[in-house]
């Protein structure tokens, strides 16, 4: 005997509840399944990039942490720089490696802070205005680089505060023929923001630079 309660159409709707309830419930999770899994697919888009869109070769991070110039010749014919220029204003300022000084067999042997009127290596900076520190012109000398039979001069490239050199250099020089670009950097400046307007103007970017150096190299992305 049938006690469900028939409805207007004459349908045991106590049976249809009992059939449709668990089946219901299970349509309604398998929804959740497909937004969770949509949720899924648009954050292992953001997790893991599509590698068609990736460029050839990887930024550094010196590229992924500064803005990169060069000022190539720099007063002389050969003598190439980099300026490394941070979000915060500071520029790093060092070696390029197309300087003269890598040319020759055995690289850098010497780096000595003990140029123009005093040593730079000696004139330390303090506090949060940077007490002491030299105000520089681009064409001022921060060190000279000696090889087996050369010496080069290195300049400032940018007007502004010597804030601070790598002495480091001093006992080890071959940093420089190792990583001038990282641990082997030469010195650290403050230009005011309208001199680095002007003196921005004069420098080159990274894929000038390559083009200049390296004219049958083909550019990639960076």
């Amino acid at each position: 005997m049938n006690d469900g309660t028939l409805g207007d159409s004459g349908v045991d709707e106590t049976r249809v509840q009992s059939i449709e309830g668990p089946e219901l419930r299970e349509a309604v999770t398998l929804d959740e399944r497909e937004e969770v899994g949509d949720g899924d697919d648009e954050l292992r888009k953001l997790l893991v990039p599509d590698v068609s869109t990736l460029p050839i070769t990887p930024p550094s991070s010196v590229e992924f942490n500064f803005d990169v110039y060069f000022a190539p010749d720099f007063i002389k014919p050969g003598h190439d720089q980099y300026v490394y220029r941070h979000p915060n204003g500071l520029c790093v300022i060092g070696l390029a490696p197309t300087h003269l000084a890598f040319k020759g067999e055995g690289g850098i042997t010497a780096v000595d802070f003990n140029v123009g009127k005093f040593d730079r290596s000696q004139k330390k900076v303090t506090g949060k205005r940077k007490r002491n520190a030299q105000h520089f012109e681009s064409n001022t000398a921060l060190c000279k680089v000696s090889t087996n039979k050369d010496s080069y001069i290195v300049r400032c490239c940018v007007k502004g505060s010597l804030l601070e050199v790598n002495d480091k250099l001093i006992k080890q020089p071959a940093l420089l023929n190792s990583s001038a670009d990282r641990e082997g950097y030469i010195a650290i400046i403050m230009p005011k923001a309208q001199d680095w307007v002007k003196i921005k103007g004069s420098l080159l970017s990274l894929e000038e630079y390559k083009r200049l150096r390296e004219p049958n190299r083909t550019t990639e992305t960076i």
